[in-house]
């Protein structure tokens, strides 16, 4: 968080880190109930510093992960591996390996989620029982409940997504003391209604808003928001649209909004506007920041605002992807075909040869250092329910007035005309296809939209991947969980 920490939480927050501190084998849970039990978990700013290190797991498994900018980040991976993005680091290894959908177990990049995230769900549930026996102010222990069951939520579901169901531990017995080999694989109904039971009970006493302090943290509406995620995976339409019509009460109410300009709402001095539902709080002079643009930046960009920045050059999309969008598309000014050069020459990515545009995306801070700038990350946005809802009701009752009336808020703000009325459901379905890619771009969300739609293995093909075979819909489970385990937790298919 952003706000200022004071020397009993830095106190805290190490011996959390000592406490949640895994075992050499980085797949056991990682206990911290057996470190000083005497002396934590007395009160309610001991609960405070364990959730607050509950959140970290945002940031995944080692440098630049989870909602980071590098190779191991799911956010990377959500565009590597479908249409969004390419990589110009080599015209082979991994970065091919992810555009091409070339997976195997020894493929590090891909089953760090696992690694990462698997004990944090355990502490998670280790987190709830613990928060439970402490004497503290009622409100607030409900509050704080209900955040780590958001918190496990949302990271199982990235689990959900990437490798099916996985043997998450939700039983603190188990959690504190795990003398057995895991649990087998679940179902996938059982996950998917564990996760579900998780955001509902949280979005129960979740506050609506915090005070700017707490930004980042889960809201009631962040809580919703994952749940219509969840919904739209398992194409529960008609659960779908209603939770997005609660998460459009909270428009109604002042919570949520539109920005009116695309670019702003990635800009650092436009942080905590009214579009983000969940955002990842960053500043460049901690651990925690944003390296998106040294990722993106070519060497010879030169900012118009004069500020350095670290330029790695790696990541375009595709011009194919580009040539999709309408040239009149404001959000166009976050993809640079053309870029400013020394002495303001204009430099023209297409003619020079790159691989694509350069997906800039956030706004630059000026007190960024090296690679680490403090512009807040986005996780979830309200433009992404409008789609999303209008993509349920689609496809349940066809592009019904309320459907176009959601996709063209999102376009107007583009600059771009509404939908030509009198669409059939599946020239409607495409054009939301259309719209999520000009909007979500390089978000997160393209992987999870083309298995939605049956697309994601199809886009491998068509770029001419041997590859692309159906079960590269999941990632495969590390070696070392599926050969320690005696049996008990299945590979997937064709790994």
């Amino acid at each position: 968080m952003k706000n200022t920490i004071n020397k009993a939480t830095v106190f805290r927050l190490l011996l959390i880190m000592i406490l949640f501190t895994s075992c050499e084998k980085d797949l056991e849970p990682e206990v911290f109930d057996k470190l000083a039990p005497s002396t934590f978990f007395k009160n309610g700013a001991d609960a405070k510093a364990a959730l607050t290190n509950l959140y970290t797991g945002m940031f995944g498994a080692g440098w630049g992960g989870g909602y980071g900018g590098a190779q191991a980040s799911w956010v990377v991976q959500s565009s590597q591996t479908t249409d969004e993005l390419v990589c110009s680091w080599g015209d082979g290894g991994s970065w091919a390996k992810l555009n091409n959908l070339n997976f195997d177990d020894g493929f590090g990049s891909l089953t760090t989620h696992y690694t990462g995230l698997m004990p944090k769900i355990t502490n998670a549930t280790i987190l709830l029982e613990k928060i439970n026996g402490i004497t503290m102010d009622p409100d607030l222990k409900k509050r704080y409940l209900a955040e780590v069951k958001a918190l496990r939520a949302h990271l199982s579901t990235i689990l959900y997504n990437f490798y099916g169901p996985v043997s998450i531990v939700i039983d603190p017995a188990y959690a504190q003391n795990p003398a057995s080999l895991p649990e087998a694989r679940p179902s996938s109904d059982w996950m998917f209604k564990q996760i579900e039971t998780d955001y509902k009970e949280a979005m129960a006493d979740l506050p609506v808003t915090y005070s700017a302090n707490d930004y980042g943290r889960f809201t009631k509406g962040a809580a919703m928001m994952g749940l219509l995620k969840l919904y739209m995976k398992e194409k529960k339409w008609p659960e779908a649209i209603a939770i997005g019509n609660q998460l459009q009460a909270l428009e109604a109410q002042g919570v949520y909004s539109l920005v009116p300009e695309y670019e702003d709402i990635f800009k650092i001095d436009n942080e905590q506007n009214k579009e983000m539902i969940l955002a990842i709080p960053c500043n460049s002079a901690t651990d925690n920041y944003n390296m998106w643009l040294a990722h993106c930046i070519p060497g010879n960009y030169v900012d118009p605002s004069g500020q350095a920045i670290e330029a790695w050059g790696g990541y375009k999309m595709p011009w194919k992807t580009y040539d999709k969008f309408n040239p009149a598309d404001k959000r166009l000014k976050q993809l640079l075909a053309v870029y400013p050069t020394d002495g303001g020459v204009l430099f023209d990515a297409r003619a020079e040869g790159l691989e694509g545009a350069i997906p800039k995306k956030y706004g630059i801070d000026p007190a960024a250092a090296g690679e680490a700038h403090g512009t807040d990350i986005v996780v979830w946005r309200y433009a992404d329910v409008l789609l999303l809802i209008a993509e349920a009701t689609n496809e349940v009752n066809g592009p019904t007035p309320e459907a176009y009336s959601l996709i063209n808020r999102v376009r107007t703000r583009a600059g771009l005309p509404n939908l030509v009325a009198g669409l059939s459901k599946d020239l409607f379905r495409n054009k939301i296809m259309d719209e999520r890619l000009f909007e979500l771009w390089c978000e997160g969300s393209r992987r999870d939209d083309l298995i939605r739609w049956g697309k994601y293995i199809q886009r491998g093909i068509d770029d001419g991947s041997p590859f692309a075979t159906p079960n590269k819909e999941l990632y495969p489970l590390p070696r070392k969980a599926v050969d320690e385990s005696n049996g008990k937790i299945i590979q997937n298919l064709g790994y």
